[in-house]
């Protein structure tokens, strides 16, 4: 009987748990401009590789997560501009001991979501083992074990087609870094329920040499004709392409559909479309905006003898080109404003959605305090003959949020030991931390900065004060152009900037991020720890 109630206790904490973090609106990015149109971007945040399905009234999308733990992020709307994220398909990746450090740029590129027959299926490519699928009667998970659908280095990018036939097919592409092969697209049978591939591949797209980097293709069949609709041209600077044939193995004839044209959205690509319950056809992409990642736009779409066109014709080429705003898709019923979690005030018994570790989670690296108040983060060993912390696991991170926002959080630091370490910090390939630090029996505040961490870069201290209090306010602030500006408090409301300016850089193919490390030199049998309060994301004043 114990058991059952505290099944049913788990179960009701976790349904709350769901509702909170639909119900969160941002204070520095809402896209529903509350008159009937949105603003682009829908999304400010580095969801990379969008694809989307529509099951009855509902928007279900997923995106890269690379290495980053849980992955395979689970987004929920239903107009398309207002999106909340409601969980995650992957818990770790395999393998378990490859992926228990970080592996940047490296796990879950590119999937592609669809339901099939009363379930949610997601491909994804790992380009150094293979394709992967696993699927769900519920987008809220649980979501099985990922099947190796084929094995290869270098295999990215697939998405799946159910014919009405009965026969499957998947559609995908090559990592030039893993292949040695790229720019090219196929096309193979697959067995109806998704698990492996069946014949030969057939070449249906060869993007040499004006349309190089085709890759991120997604597959859909509309009106009698197969469509392939494929990025090409690279991330920054690249167009969007669709193929289409009546047959899944072409030939294709294609044309390009999306550019940047006249406007300051560089490389519109790389996404999916849908249409509405309302017969409306929308198109979801992203832009490279440097640290901030890959940020989500909409597009509207229509159709025109036959091909897609994107966003607005503005020159009169033939070509769409990405709207800034425009009017909200149509739907049947109110759907509020809600937008991805950012602050967590870490009351429950669970962390935000929003957080994730920088390779796979161990339990010794943090918890949740539950009504305590405040989520647990260890000082754990640094990684063995370490010059930084870039191959730190151990780091609780979220994505930039706006092109402008400031971050707060109190923590308390129970230091032990000399060498131990809590910070507060904006990692990339380059990365600046403030931190509280016990060195000589002493504990110091300090600013650091590490250039070209994926080099092998050194960290250089920037600003160290001693302190007494072991609990303390911290600040980034993030202005336009990603300058991040670092300070704490000893009191909470008198903040002091210290060390220099930093300008924030992406990372292995994953924008800029911000959270948490606790680290130690050497290990002991009870290292000490920091109790983070609670994290604030507001505008800046």
């Amino acid at each position: 009987m114990k058991n059952l109630f505290a099944t049913i206790f788990v179960w009701v904490i976790s349904i709350l748990s769901i509702f909170a973090q639909e119900e969160y609106v941002s204070k520095v990015w809402v896209a529903d401009q509350g008159d009937g149109t949105y603003k682009n971007p829908i999304i400010h945040a580095d969801y990379s590789d969008p694809d989307l399905c529509r099951v009855g009234d509902d928007f279900y999308m997923t995106a890269s997560s690379f290495n980053c733990i849980p992955g395979l992020p689970i987004l929920h709307s239903k107009d398309l501009v207002n999106w909340t994220l409601i969980g995650y398909a992957i818990n770790s990746l395999s393998p378990e001991d490859h992926f228990s450090k970080p592996q940047h740029g490296k796990g879950v590129w590119a999937p592609s979501i669809r339901y099939h027959n009363g379930e949610f299926y997601i491909y994804y490519g790992d380009p150094d083992f293979g394709i992967f699928m696993l699927k769900s009667s519920d987008p809220k998970g649980p979501w099985t074990k990922p099947v190796l659908v084929k094995e290869g280095k270098g295999l990215i990018d697939p998405c799946p087609l159910w014919d009405e036939d009965g026969k499957a097919y998947l559609v995908y592409a090559f990592a030039g870094s893993r292949a040695g092969v790229k720019s090219v697209l196929l096309v193979q049978g697959m067995t109806p329920d998704g698990t492996s591939l069946v014949g030969d591949p057939v070449m249906v797209f060869d993007g040499h040499p004006d349309n190089p980097t085709v890759e991120g293709p997604k597959f859909y069949k509309f009106n009698g004709y197969y469509y392939i609709f494929a990025p090409a041209g690279g991330v920054s600077h690249g167009w969007q392409l669709a193929l289409r044939s009546k047959n899944p193995f072409g030939p294709y004839e294609f044309r390009r559909v999306l550019e940047q044209g006249s406007t300051d959205i560089n490389g519109p690509h790389q996404g999916g479309w849908v249409e509405t319950p309302m017969g409306e056809f929308w198109f979801i992409h992203f832009q490279d905006k440097g640290a901030y990642g890959r940020i989500l736009h909409l597009q509207p779409m229509r159709w025109e003898k036959g091909w897609p066109l994107l966003g607005q014709d503005f020159d009169g080429n033939g070509v769409g080109e990405p709207v800034s705003s425009f009017k909200k898709p149509v739907i049947k019923s109110h759907w509020p404003v809600i937008t991805p979690p950012e602050s967590d005030e870490f009351n429950g018994y669970t962390t935000g959605l929003q957080w994730q570790w920088h390779a796979n989670p161990n339990i010794n690296y943090g918890y949740p305090s539950g009504n305590l108040g405040f989520f647990r983060l260890n000082c754990r060993p640094r990684p063995e003959n370490a010059t930084n912390l870039w191959d730190v696991p151990n780091m609780l991170l979220q994505k930039f949020p706006a092109p402008v926002f400031r971050a707060t959080t109190k923590v308390t630091f129970n230091h032990r030991f000399n060498g131990e370490e809590a910070g507060f910090i904006v990692m990339g390939d380059s990365y600046q931390y403030i931190s509280l630090k016990q060195e000589n029996d002493k504990l110091w505040i300090k600013v650091v900065r590490c250039k070209d961490a994926r080099k092998g870069g050194a960290e250089e201290v920037l600003f160290k004060q001693e302190i007494s209090n072991n609990t303390i306010w911290f600040r980034i602030e993030v202005h336009d152009g990603a300058i991040c500006r670092f300070g704490f408090s000893e009191n909470g409301r008198r903040f002091k900037v210290v060390g220099e300016d930093f300008q924030a850089v992406p990372g292995r193919w994953i924008g800029a991020k911000i959270g948490y490390f606790a680290v130690r030199d050497g290990i002991i049998n009870d290292a000490g720890n920091v109790d983070i309060d609670w994290f604030r994301v507001e505008p800046i004043n």
